[in-house]
């Protein structure tokens, strides 16, 4: 029994990994398996977890709002050159 459990316990480098794996590909049922044993016994892997979540959920929002905010800075600039040129500055 000792070896199965060794077996399936991952390191918290390695269930970081995981997560990280996680975020851009499908796990396998393995991979899955042994980061949920992992984090439900790891509080500072399944705070790990939550967090790289929320970040790759803001980067992505940002990333999204970005494209959309370039334009809004050029029709700002052109804006304030269009002033400067009516009042001769």
């Amino acid at each position: 029994m000792n070896k199965l459990m060794n077996w399936m316990m991952l390191s918290c480098k390695k269930a970081t990994e995981l997560i990280e794996k996680k975020a851009l590909f499908d796990l396998s049922a393995k991979e899955k398996i042994m980061l949920k044993l992992h984090t439900s016994m790891c509080d500072g892997c399944s705070a790990y977890q939550t967090q790289s979540l929320l970040i790759d959920e803001l980067l992505q929002h940002h990333i999204t709002n970005f494209s959309s905010n370039d334009n809004k800075m050029e029709n700002l600039e052109n804006r304030i050159i269009s002033k400067l040129r009516e009042n001769n500055l």
